[in-house]
This record gives structure tokens, sequence and C-alpha cells, in this order.
């Protein structure tokens, strides 16, 4: 299978681009997986501009293919926050409990229907020298709960409503949400290209 990195240290998110990528033959390797290469700070102004930084830098350092991957959560009501700053939003040492916690504070006294949201996904591709060649997006809309359901995905998948569904990213199975995530549809952009291009990677 040919190999492709992902410049990403979210072993969840990991997983989850393993298995969107593992049907079309690739195998996906984290950056943890490899020594001695340095963090990629995300100082852009866009979910895109992040992620083609992480990918074009850390292709560079490995001369290898790199998918650098970068997304968040929108929020209606408190004027797209927490944004690029999703991972981040509760200050150096957050965490997705302290994340969550935050963002259910801002949002008090905000009636359900008042709580649409989106997340959105940028996937860029870098060839070795650090040019990059592929860049898409995928977005999702929903709604924040106040109260957590379902123990599954990640960040803010707990609180993060399908209505159409009923269900949250936490709820819903793995076939579901690789159909219908913000993930799943910038990679179902992403793939074809990918594909066409996968000659050039190294077995």
């Amino acid at each position: 299978m040919p190999q492709i990195i992902l410049a990403s240290r979210n072993k969840k998110k990991t997983r989850e681009v393993s298995e969107i990528l593992a049907p079309y033959g690739f195998t996906v390797i984290p950056v943890t997986d490899i020594s001695n290469v340095p963090e990629v700070e995300e100082d852009g102004a866009t979910f895109a501009e992040n992620a083609a930084k992480k990918a074009v830098q850390t292709a560079r350092h490995l001369n290898q293919w790199v998918i650098g991957e970068d997304s968040g959560l929108m929020v209606d009501a408190l004027g797209g926050a927490p944004g690029i700053y999703s991972a981040r939003y509760s200050g150096c040492d957050a965490t997705d409990e302290k994340n969550n916690e935050k963002l259910l504070r801002e949002l008090t006294g905000i009636p359900v229907q008042r709580r649409g949201a989106g997340y959105l996904c940028s996937v860029a591709l870098s060839d070795p020298t650090g040019c990059v060649q592929v860049a898409c997006e995928g977005t999702c809309r929903g709604r924040i709960l106040t109260d957590a359901e379902g123990a599954g995905g990640f960040g803010y998948d707990p609180y993060f409503l399908i209505p159409e569904y009923h269900q949250t990213f936490g709820m819903l199975s793995s076939a579901v949400k690789h159909r219908i995530s913000h993930r799943a549809r910038a990679f179902s952009r992403f793939i074809p290209l990918l594909l066409a291009v996968r000659h050039q990677f190294k077995g």
C-alpha cells in the first residue's frame, strides 16, 4: 500500500482519516510515529491556511507527501467562535472537557433554536517539495445541546446534534459519520484528486 503522512498529533482524528482512506488503499502514518518532526504553529487566519501550513512544513521536513488537516466548530450565536481556536478554546492547557465547559458557559441562556452551528474541515495535500497540490473543504450543520449525548467522537462531538438523525456526533456510528461529517465531505472531494497522484507515492 502507498503510505501517506498525516500532519496531526490527534490520535482520534488520525483514526478517522485512516478509516476514510483505507478503502482506497492508503496507509496513513501520523507524525507521532516519526521521530524529530517539529510541531507546526497553527497561526493562520483560516482553517485552509493552517491545513496548508501543516502539510507544507511537514512535507519539506520529511521529503514526503503529506496531508494537512484543520477543522473546528463555528457557533452562530458566538459570531463563529471558537472557529480556528477550537482545539485551544479554553487556553494553552485546553482539553476537550475544558473546551466544552467554556462553550456551554458562553451559550448560557441561549435557547436551543438559536444554537445553530457548523463544523468545517480543510484538507491540503503537499508534495515532497512543499507545493500544495490539492486543497478541499467540507462542512456539516447542526445544533449545540446543553448536555452531552454519546461517548463517541472527540472534541465537541457529544454536544453537536444532527437534527435529521436525532443524534449527536458522539452517538452516530462510524459508518454514518464517515458519510455526513465535515471531514467526510472534505475527503469526498479530496480522494479523487489524491488518487490521481497516487502513482507518485512510495510504496
